[in-house]
């Protein structure tokens, strides 16, 4: 059945670019915005938009209720959650499908499978996906026992939820009870439930993830890999397709294993299997993200194919559009992520009002942010994503350099000068990134950054360009070659 209206339950650069999809298809589309994002650009790039709460995301974009009711009352007949908030909230899929809408996502009971990290483990190994060794926290009193039995250094995980909460590395069974007591709370906090896992610390490990599409007619395939080892307190800062750890063999049978993981769920649509990928080639499963992932440009950069496109067309019953053996790689895309983080004040997110936002050219830049507006400290730091595809991964890594010198973010703290350090590291350039890349080059914190004179010169450029553009704006019934001029008599010239 054709989607005609589709509510985007989301915000920011991904309701961005969802709505741009959407568009392309012909559906129409359906914003909603808080408070705080009354006047965002994605409430402007939608069709249609309708408030839905304060600014607090938990009585806003959290709010299930809310969200359907605003569906029903601008006769939507989708709803396609993004990604964060609601994304992987199998109730709030449920009620979505409850409500005779179309809910643009996998089935709930493949949310709620892959949502339990415990349960999932335990359905991925009767899979045959190899799974790291670890164990449940059922009782306070064996989780030293288990601990002992996994070895150290090992982490402590929360069961349900992601993003980096609820997680601790632990050196030592001296650490152990602290890190717990801490995790949980956190985890309590984040996802409302305490539930932990031990998992073994995989040194020198690479966060590698393969991308996946099926469709309810029984086909899976993967899209190759994405390596995301580049992190800091397990959020990732670049990604890119493919991984320089990852040949052709490696990459099969991951993408394998990738595939008997979605069989196991009973998984429709667009969905990410992360692993760990050690140094010899063993891999182990991490977790199953059952929505868009940040990264996907990355992945549609080398394949060609539209993601959010293949959202849509797989919610609607329509067949994937291509078998495995049709799938093609081509050249090399690597993404950074540009965060309101002041990397001076230990990462901490930074707000305020945008003074000038200027991308860089020659790159794909996907953002929900522009000049003169706000960033609120309500919501998740991550502003806009820069994604440079070339013939080769050298050719990336240079374009995506140059564009994020030339990128100008003037008012909130960013993080821009540590992806450009990121990107030139030794390690980096090398292609032998690894999860502790972040804290092995600056084990004291985020160093301060000169600007190199080019830097200057870039943002100089930036800013006056956007200056121009601005004034251009402001006199649209003008012809650009008629703005200078004037019918006023022009002043004597001094004779000497």
């Amino acid at each position: 059945m054709a989607i005609r209206t589709v509510l985007v339950a989301n915000r920011g650069e991904i309701a961005c670019r969802i709505i741009r999809a959407a568009r392309a298809l012909g559906i129409e589309t359906l914003a909603v915005f808080s408070e705080a994002d009354a006047g965002a650009p994605h409430v402007r790039l939608a069709d249609r938009a309708l408030p839905i709460g304060p600014a607090p995301a938990a009585q806003s974009y959290l709010d299930g209720a809310r969200l359907i009711e605003a569906a029903r009352r601008g006769g939507a007949d989708a709803v396609h959650p993004g990604y964060g908030f609601l994304a992987e909230n199998a109730d709030f899929a449920e009620a979505v499908i409850a409500a005779g809408l179309t809910w643009i996502g996998p089935p709930p009971a493949a949310i709620r499978a892959m949502g339990d990290k415990a349960a999932a483990r335990r359905l991925m190994a009767e899979a045959g996906v190899p799974v790291i060794p670890g164990a449940e926290v059922v009782e306070e009193g064996r989780a030293t026992a288990e601990a002992g039995r996994i070895g150290f250094p090992l982490m402590v995980k929360a069961a349900h939820g992601g993003g980096g909460r609820g997680m601790r590395r632990v050196e030592g069974s001296e650490e152990l009870a602290e890190a717990l007591a801490a995790a949980r709370a956190e985890a309590e906090a984040a996802f409302g439930s305490g539930a932990l896992l031990l998992e073994r610390l995989v040194e020198g490990a690479r966060h590698v993830e393969v991308q996946l599409l099926a469709d309810r007619h029984g086909a899976v395939i993967h899209l190759g890999e994405r390596d995301c080892s580049v992190q800091r307190r397990h959020q990732k800062l670049i990604e890119e397709a493919p991984s320089p750890a990852v040949g052709p063999e490696l990459r099969a049978r991951m993408g394998a294993a990738a595939v008997a993981a979605a069989r196991a769920v009973g998984y429709e649509g667009a969905g990410t299997v992360e692993f760990l990928l050690g140094e010899d080639g063993a891999f182990w499963f991490l977790e199953m993200n059952t929505r868009l992932q940040v990264e996907h440009p990355v992945t549609e950069a080398v394949t060609g194919l539209d993601l959010v496109a293949l959202q849509f067309r797989i919610a609607e019953g329509a067949p994937l559009p291509l078998a495995q053996e049709d799938l093609r790689l081509s050249g090399h895309a690597i993404e950074a992520r540009i965060l309101a983080e002041d990397p001076a004040a230990g990462w901490a997110p930074s707000t305020g009002r945008i003074a000038l936002w200027s991308p860089g050219e020659g790159v794909r830049v996907d953002d929900g942010i522009e000049t003169g507006g706000e960033v609120e400290p309500w919501y998740d730091p991550m502003l806009a994503k820069i994604i440079a595809h070339g013939p080769d991964r050298e050719a990336a890594r240079r374009r995506l350099v140059a564009a994020l010198r030339r990128t100008a973010l003037l008012g909130p703290a960013n993080n821009i000068g540590h992806l450009i350090a990121l990107l030139e590291s030794p390690a980096f350039v090398a292609g032998e990134a690894h999860t502790g890349l972040v804290a092995e080059l600056w084990p004291e914190g985020a160093p301060p950054l000169e600007a190199a004179e080019a830097d200057w010169i870039a943002a100089a450029l930036a800013v006056v360009e956007a200056e121009r553009a601005a004034a251009l704006a402001r006199a649209a019934l003008v012809p650009e070659v008629e703005l200078g001029w004037s019918s006023a008599p022009l002043p004597p010239v001094p004779v000497a």
